[in-house]
């Protein structure tokens, strides 16, 4: 088990994974992970789904643009806002941003969580919703918004360049 800043400095996009499984104390320990995530109002505004099954994966794989190292991986989570949840108590925001924000808060901290599990992971945010929607049968309204494939990693890719902290951040000054 690595510390925080030692897993946020070992997390990378993984696109190669073993055929190794991940076992379901780590699965739990991943969802668990992501349901500490903050949301807004505490509401917990979306949904994962657990996808298990290669065929369905290699669906996933063909819904996301035909990504093929998708369906490498042994088990794929499924971010899903739930507007509704959310516009419950903020109205129209919590609807178009907040539960958005919360289904992509939940995927990060998994994301950390493989990460620091020694597993590999690759955020994928283009799909086709709809296609998504249908093939896991996702109830009215939820609304896909990230797939997490996770696995052993079988492939170290490069490190990538990131902006430098004076290029990214800047401080606010009072006039």
């Amino acid at each position: 088990m690595r510390d925080f800043f030692q897993t946020v400095q070992a997390r990378q996009s993984v696109r190669a994974y073993q055929s190794k499984p991940v076992t379901a104390e780590q699965l739990e320990a991943i969802l668990s992970a992501a349901n500490r995530a903050p949301s807004a109002g505490n509401l917990q505004a979306y949904g994962i789904v657990i996808v298990r099954d290669a065929a369905t994966i290699r669906q996933l794989a063909r819904a996301c643009f035909n990504q093929d190292f998708i369906a490498a991986a042994p088990v794929v989570l499924v971010f899903c806002a739930d507007p509704a949840r959310s516009a419950a108590k903020y109205g129209p925001l919590g609807e178009s941003l907040y539960s958005v924000q919360d289904a992509t808060v939940a995927t990060a901290y998994a994301e950390l969580a493989a990460a620091a599990l020694g597993l590999s992971a690759c955020w994928v945010g283009a799909f086709v919703d709809k296609n998504i929607a249908a093939l896991l049968r996702l109830r009215a309204g939820l609304r896909p918004i990230a797939l997490l494939p996770i696995g052993w990693p079988a492939e170290q890719p490069p490190r990538m360049p990131r902006r430098a902290l004076d290029d990214l951040a800047r401080e606010h000054l009072p006039d």
